[in-house]
């Protein structure tokens, strides 16, 4: 793939930094000699790698019988990420935040015209000095957080603070950079995607609950003031189930150099119940924080904000790949959240208490959401479970003999998300322990999804005369299999 040497007035130099689907160039722009850092974004390119790419999704996911669906979801997810973090940038106007000049389209690429920071990455420096002395880290973290300090007071978050997404200026200041899974939260609201970095991670974000930004940041930045102090990282662990463990802990020991007042602000940081965390406010008034601290003062040009030129660029990508309308209904999931559905993610096992008899397990649908549900009714005669529908995507079934029963412990649920007009995720949760009622539902269920759109639903008998059929497909009703355990790199991707 080739690239222009000029764009508008920016004459492209060189390649300073390579991702999957981008390429960073220095640049100098024409009129004024100014260096600046161009990011090139292959529209192209996102589509015909998510296309092409043939990697089957992890096991452990819920088991759709195409990849067609995951590749849609995944290069729109990418798209979403590329136009959410520029334009979250061109809000922020701040010394120590790589500002953005400029967004330029074309029908094949975006060109991001951003602040040249010529340091690198703060993970080279500590990749090449081990650990710094007490003043220069402390000047970083000051920097730090005052920049998140001004990001919070807009209502943004960035959630995948790390060493490799703060940058170094000519004059050692620090500079974030890459919001792409930053996040706006409004007073008295909760986040609840769970993204980040596995060393960096909040330990509320392990789990499958609301958590507050502010409070996730704030233990982010303990991690990487640790990391600045000692030379190493707090939470290591070759097992990421380990890894997770130590968080959740809070579970690390401090190097004999470190100060008293060093080891109780990162105890403070560190704090695993994010109500008790320290807020930045409260970092900002602490002793060993003040010293020889110089505030900033962000400039504010909030008033001519021009977002204009973000929706020009990401115009013909729309063209190309037009997104299917799809209905606002309370059912409809996100590719993130699709993502984030997989048990690898889920870690509430790890650290609350949960009903062993309540097992849950997921199917992938090429039906409409309304054709899904009658498959479920179907499935559920097959079965011989009464119906009973709690809302236009949730359904309860219960076996017939307990219905002149008062009890109603054992039950059946299946309820019906969104992802597409024609692609939709059934989630099973069962609290019984006929496990031959609830095999038969979901065998019968898994041949009924089978089906090609259109056509309709088996009868009971000529279901029954299928039963023959059912144990070779004992594999697409299974319960979820063990987590595999995976190698942890340092810097691991985002999640």
């Amino acid at each position: 793939m080739g690239f222009e040497k000029k764009i508008g007035k920016y004459q492209l130099v060189r390649t300073i930094g390579e991702g999957s689907f981008s390429k960073v160039k220095l640049a100098v722009n024409g009129t004024n000699g100014q260096k600046v850092a161009v990011k090139v974004i292959d529209k192209h390119m996102i589509l015909e790698n998510n296309l092409k790419t043939q990697a089957k999704p992890h096991p452990n996911t819920f088991p759709l019988s195409s990849n067609s669906l995951f590749n849609f979801l995944n290069q729109r997810y990418h798209m979403f990420q590329v136009k959410r973090e520029i334009r979250t940038m061109k809000l922020l106007h701040h010394p120590n935040i790589v500002s953005i000049h400029e967004v330029i389209g074309t029908k094949t690429k975006i060109y991001i015209v951003m602040e040249y920071v010529s340091g690198g990455q703060l993970l080279d420096k500590l990749s090449y000095g081990e650990k710094l002395n007490e003043r220069e880290a402390r000047k970083l973290f000051q920097q730090l957080i005052d920049a998140l300090d001004y990001c919070h007071n807009k209502g943004v978050y960035h959630r995948d603070l790390k060493p490799e997404n703060l940058l170094l200026d000519s004059m050692g200041n620090l500079k974030v950079s890459d919001f792409g899974l930053s996040a706006s939260q409004k007073c008295n609201d909760v986040l609840t995607t769970r993204c980040g970095s596995p060393c960096y991670v909040a330990p509320e974000l392990l789990l499958s609950k609301g958590y507050n930004g502010a409070a996730a940041d704030v233990w982010s930045c303990g991690v990487i003031l640790f990391e600045l102090l000692a030379g190493y990282l707090p939470f290591t662990d070759q097992n990421l189930m380990n890894l997770y463990g130590k968080i959740w802990k809070s579970e690390y020991k401090c190097p004999t150099w470190f100060t008293r007042s060093q080891k109780k602000l990162i105890a403070k940081i560190l704090e695993p119940r994010p109500a008790k965390r320290i807020t930045i406010s409260d970092i900002i008034e602490d002793p060993w924080f003040q010293e020889d601290y110089k505030p900033v003062f962000a400039s504010e040009f909030d008033q001519n904000i021009n977002s204009g030129d973000v929706d020009v660029a990401f115009d013909s990508i729309e063209e190309n790949v037009r997104e299917t309308t799809v209905s606002k209904s309370s059912s409809f999931i996100n590719a993130f959240q699709l993502i984030a559905m997989s048990r690898d993610l889920d870690l509430s096992g790890l650290f609350v208490e949960q009903d062993e008899k309540k097992q849950t397990k997921r199917m992938g649908s090429k039906h409409t959401i309304n054709e899904t549900i009658e498959k479920i009714e179907a499935a559920a005669t097959d079965a011989r479970l009464s119906v009973e529908k709690i809302s236009n995507f949730k359904i309860k079934m219960q076996p017939k003999q307990t219905m002149a029963m008062t009890s109603f412990r054992s039950y059946l649920s299946a309820q019906v998300i969104e992802v597409a007009p024609t692609h939709c995720v059934v989630e099973i949760s069962k609290s019984t322990e006929d496990i031959r009622t609830y095999n038969k539902f979901c065998e019968s269920l898994s041949n009924l999804l089978k089906q090609k759109p259109g056509v309709p639903s088996q009868s009971e008998d000529s279901v029954d005369q299928c039963a023959s059929d059912r144990k070779k497909h004992d594999a697409e009703c299974y319960e979820e299999p063990k987590r595999e355990y995976v190698k942890l790199f340092r810097g691991y991707e985002s999640s």
